[in-house]
């Protein structure tokens, strides 16, 4: 089964989409609440064509683990690519953007507070406990008081593998609410609504990338990093609601 996955992974990392036998293909591996953005700024990436794998940050890392070797690791938590980073399998981390963390309902739902979310029979979608949404979502609800976190963690109906899952059982109408990143209310278009949580329970939310060990573009891949922090993607990132890094 391992290997099935890992045989998978690498036919989604080292498919293309053409180009000339001189144009470097730089493989990016990023966390999917990134797409939009980065669809939207990597197809004018000057120096080489770029191709882009999305999904949860912990499965990203886990297929570096197995032997995987996309170019650039762009991860929704600073956690996983400084892991990468002491296991001498990726560069340095840099950050270079910070997301919000909501609660996001439907745009015509009564739940307007995290308060709501402990009422019985609320149907409640979040992420996986490995995944970067999945462990903002417990760090919040820990700050909570026990019986509110309790109430709310017995709501909870999915526990899905990336952000994107959450967001498709919202649209959908199979849950009333689940925690995500504002960037990603912002990209449904207003079918959803953001609920901004209290102060004190929010976490903070950074983004690291880096260049993975055994890249076949280093040099690229710093390039598509550094536009990351300064160039056409932070400028999309910016667009989509997320913010920049100090």
């Amino acid at each position: 089964m391992k290997r099935a996955v890992l045989l998978a992974a690498l036919g989604v990392v080292g498919c293309g989409d053409g180009g000339g036998s001189d144009t470097p293909r730089l493989v990016v591996s990023a966390a999917s609440s990134m797409t939009e953005a980065l669809n939207e700024c990597s197809p004018s990436f000057p120096d080489a064509k770029v191709r882009l794998s999305f999904a949860g940050s912990d499965e990203l890392a886990g297929q570096i683990r197995q032997g995987v070797k996309p170019d650039v690791y762009a991860a929704a938590n600073t956690k996983l690519p400084d892991a990468l980073h002491e296991e001498g399998l990726l560069s340095a981390p840099v950050k270079f953007a910070t997301n919000t963390f909501v609660l996001a309902v439907p745009k015509d739902s009564k739940i307007d507070s995290i308060e709501d979310l402990t009422a019985k029979g609320v149907k409640l979608a979040i992420g996986s406990e490995s995944v970067p949404i999945g462990s903002y979502t417990r760090d919040t609800l820990a700050k909570l008081p026990a019986a509110q976190s309790n109430a709310i963690l017995a709501n909870v109906r999915s526990n899905e593998p990336d952000v994107k899952g959450i967001v498709g059982k919202l649209t959908q109408g199979a849950v009333d609410a689940g925690f995500v990143y504002v960037t990603d209310v912002n990209a449904t278009g207003g079918e959803l609504r953001a609920i901004q949580l209290p102060a004190e329970v929010e976490p903070q939310v950074t983004y690291e990338a880096g260049v993975v060990k055994g890249a076949k573009h280093p040099d690229e891949a710093k390039t598509y990093i550094d536009g990351l922090r300064d160039g056409a993607c932070a400028d999309a990132m910016s667009k989509a609601g997320f913010g920049r890094a100090p």
